[in-house]
């Protein structure tokens, strides 16, 4: 899962010399590349060897300089490389300690590893939720990394309320976000129900929603795409609905006249809807449905959300370097966030750690593909930013104060 360097606080990564391990089912390759900088953010990283100890130690200092380490190693590596909490809190006391896993801290399967298929999306209930009775297999999700994004966001957010718990009481935290817990507070409302109950909720197959609302349901217009409505008072859109579809007269129909008769009457009503809507296309509808009081949406691909007009007014897709990025849904001040890949450094060797810098992260080289491998420092060419260990603490408060 990823938390976010656009959300205000500057954030480095500590990577193992080869990378990560991606898989994906469209292949993208080369620099700048969506699959890594949709996570990245503007995030720093370093290739940095904690099996020995020059790499252990820069690894602590870094810890000693930051407000809140972010681990999302598996509880026995985290005790065999030395960073579990005790390990960090012995340099820091005052850190906070955020970690992310599959399946939480506790239980039998704590120590188990997993990814957003496994822990979101099929074991937390959405796939089989979703999925409609009588289909093989399932539904998968709409894309990588789906419920790592969803929980990264859970997880910044309860990094950013331990960092408030800390400034107003001196004490900090272990944060803790699973991709299961996650899932299942995705379907929180869905779960509840459910356990009420005591019966699962099954998909509904074919188009309309609803059965005792027209106005809540799919509809196909000429050109094959849907409108979905979300009206749930009836009575209260009706007319008005009737007025955009050039069927005025049936706001005063007395079988649609409340509540309990729209009710009764759905299945005529979704008939009348169905047919008046699938006279025009989905452009035609957008423009004439400006005007509609009640909620309505275009059904949409990412493509096609990627050029809607108020995603674009919002700056929910910014500029980040060659790429357009989806932005964090957090604004401040009614500002986008600031977005792309990491400030690079200088071409020469610099003495850079400065005291406000929070992620600690200094004197990192230019991008030179470079076999070094002393004092827990590995590079990878045209990869990682190498890291001078010769200089790496050097400060420039000085700079600051003067």
């Amino acid at each position: 899962m990823g938390c976010r360097r656009d959300q205000g606080r500057a954030r480095g990564n500590r990577r193992p010399q080869r990378g990560l391990r991606q898989t994906g089912m469209l292949r993208v390759e080369g620099d700048p590349n969506p699959n890594i900088e949709h996570a990245n953010r503007r995030k720093r990283s370093i290739g940095l060897d904690i099996s020995v100890p020059e790499g252990k130690e820069v690894l602590y200092e870094l810890a000693r300089r930051s407000d809140v380490f972010l681990t999302s190693f598996l509880p026995g590596h985290r005790k065999k490389f030395g960073i579990d909490v005790d390990d960090i809190r012995a340099v820091n006391p005052k850190i906070i300690y955020a970690r992310g896993s599959a399946f939480g801290p506790r239980g039998a399967e704590s120590g188990k590893g997993g990814y957003d298929m496994t822990a979101f999306w099929c074991r937390a209930g959405t796939a089989a939720t979703i999925t409609p009775v009588g289909m093989d297999g399932m539904i998968g999700p709409p894309g990588p990394a789906y419920g790592d994004t969803i929980s990264g966001t859970n997880l910044a957010g309860g990094i950013a309320a331990a960092l408030l718990k800390r400034e107003r009481t001196g004490e900090p935290s272990i944060v803790d976000v699973s991709l299961l817990g996650s899932g299942l507070w995705s379907l929180g409302h869905t779960v509840a129900l459910t356990v009420h109950l005591g019966q699962r909720l099954e998909a509904r197959p074919g188009v309309h929603g609803a059965p005792n609302n027209p106005l809540v349901g799919l509809y196909t217009t000429a050109d094959n795409r849907y409108i979905s409505f979300v009206m749930m008072q009836p009575t209260k859109f009706w007319a008005d609905v009737c007025r955009h579809i050039d069927r005025p007269e049936l706001a005063d129909d007395p079988r649609f006249a409340t509540d309990e008769q729209i009710a009764a009457n759905t299945a005529e009503a979704v008939k009348i809807l169905s047919e008046a809507i699938a006279t025009r296309s989905l452009a035609e509808w957008s423009e004439r449905f400006v005007t509609l009081s009640g909620p309505w949406a275009p059904v949409q691909d990412t493509l096609q959300a990627a050029n809607d007009a108020q995603i674009r007014a919002n700056e929910y897709i910014v500029r980040a370097g060659e790429l357009e990025l989806v932005a964090n849904p957090v604004q401040f001040d009614v500002t986008a966030p600031e977005s792309g890949p990491a400030p690079v450094s200088p071409s020469r060797p610099m003495r850079s750690c400065s005291n406000s810098d929070s992620t600690g992260i200094a004197s990192l080289s230019s991008r030179r593909p470079a076999p070094s491998r002393r004092a827990g420092r590995r590079s990878m060419p045209g990869s990682f930013e190498t890291l001078d260990l010769g200089s790496v603490f050097a400060s420039k408060r000085a700079e600051h104060e003067s």
